[in-house]
């Protein structure tokens, strides 16, 4: 039997339900969004729908006025996106229970649909229009570390008195750090002990083509697909250049960027973009693409064991994915949305910075390395930032050290387990 991992985003699900008469819950299959809203629904008293069921999402389909009235809320509608039409419907109970409301308070307003699913590509745009100021978004991605290990899991900042105060996760070597990352973060990986990893990942790849691909695209070619996929799988941690896949798996450009703009709006995939401004001139604008698990990146890029994971030219790579997708779901699981805060840093000449964080009106830039013990050479670029126009806070360089350690004034070696 499976048993429920607690989600840290779970603080912030509460505070949009106390806010928003509804609320979405975006992000890849398999991340546990309805684990999640299931968990909230027994402890809260909210009814449950799944329009996976054929019967119901044809009546959902053919008569959402009927469907709302026989399911009423406050309710999850899961797979959602089989339905978008129910959008106007549930609009006008939002406008009507909003007035009754302001007549009588006792009539909740807020917390009355919990609308989640994993393909989101086609219904965002509508939710966003039909919506407009009632509803409350969420991103949920795979399990963080923390998450995994039941530690706290606040926002990481470098900032040094915040790292003191950080409670460190489980201490491991690099070839626990690349089991780690070989297994990956998918919630049925950890809350089944019996499900095997080889099996559970190519199942997920049959299930995400068979279901969410051909029902948001028509796909000639499903084994043309899943070479884009791998494609981009062993292209983790790196600039992302198209023309170089187009060439590999033979398809136009075009329908690459159709692909890849689909992986990013179904969750498997993020696009970290180039920081610039008016000061810095000359800066690479290709975005850095990411896998947003490790697991799966290193399943379809043909790695089977850590040992040889380490030793590949793919381990800087995927030990940087690993690193940039834990501060990206900090971020999320704390109700932000990391594309407004994370960059990374590149110019022509050569210069470049793994990961910029601006928050508080502060930039905080970071490195990521596999030694134990890298030196001052790994901040050397730090002083581009200078030319921002924008206040620097605490950096340093995520490592495999067992101490936070200054190695100047403004930066730290930070312990990888502090993610």
């Amino acid at each position: 039997m499976s048993k429920y991992i607690k989600r840290s985003v779970e603080k912030e699900l509460k505070k949009l339900s106390e806010s928003f008469p509804v609320i979405m819950i975006t992000g890849s299959r398999q991340v546990g969004k309805t684990t999640l809203l299931n968990n909230m629904k027994e402890e809260n008293n909210v009814n449950y729908v799944s329009l996976d069921n054929l019967t119901i999402r044809r009546l959902a389909i053919e008569d959402p006025e009927m469907f709302l009235e026989r399911y009423k809320p406050p309710i999850i509608i899961d797979e959602f996106q089989y339905a978008p039409d129910l959008l106007i419907y549930i609009k006008i109970i939002v406008d009507k229970k909003r007035q009754e409301h302001l007549k009588d308070e006792k009539v909740k307003s807020t917390g009355l649909y919990y609308l989640t699913g994993s393909q989101v590509f086609h219904t965002m745009k509508n939710i966003s229009e039909s919506l407009a100021g009632r509803v409350g978004l969420l991103e949920l991605y795979p399990l963080s570390n923390r998450e995994i290990e039941n530690k706290k899991d606040s926002l990481f900042l470098p900032e040094y008195e915040m790292l003191e105060k950080r409670e460190k996760s489980k201490r491991i070597e690099v070839d626990g750090i690349y089991e780690k990352i070989l297994k990956g973060n998918y919630p049925e990986l950890y809350s089944n002990e019996k499900i095997e990893k080889k099996a559970f990942f190519e199942a997920y790849i049959k299930t995400y083509i068979e279901r969410d691909i051909r029902e948001l695209i028509s796909i000639r070619d499903e084994t043309k697909f899943l070479k884009f996929i791998e494609s981009i799988a062993v292209r983790t941690g790196q600039e992302l250049n198209i023309n170089d896949i187009t060439n590999s798996v033979e398809i136009n450009n075009h329908t690459a960027q159709d692909w890849l703009s689909i992986l990013v709006s179904t969750g498997l995939v993020y696009l970290l973009q180039p920081y610039s401004n008016n000061n810095i001139s000359r800066i690479v604008k290709r975005p850095k693409v990411y896998f947003m698990d490790t697991g799966l990146a290193c399943f379809l890029a043909g790695y089977m064991d850590s040992v040889t994971l380490e030793k590949s030219a793919f381990n800087g790579a995927i030990l940087e994915t690993y690193v940039i997708t834990e501060i990206i779901k900090s971020f999320a699981n704390n109700g932000m949305d990391s594309r407004k805060y994370l960059y990374y840093y590149r110019d022509n000449n050569g210069k470049e910075i793994d990961l910029l964080i601006f928050y508080n009106n502060k930039v905080y830039p970071l490195e990521i390395k596999k030694s134990y013990n890298p030196g001052k050479e790994a901040i050397k670029n730090f002083d581009i930032i200078e030319r921002f126009g924008v206040e620097a806070g605490n950096g340093g360089v995520i490592c495999m050290t067992k101490e936070l350690f200054p190695l100047d004034k403004n930066n730290n070696l930070i312990p990888i387990e502090l993610l």
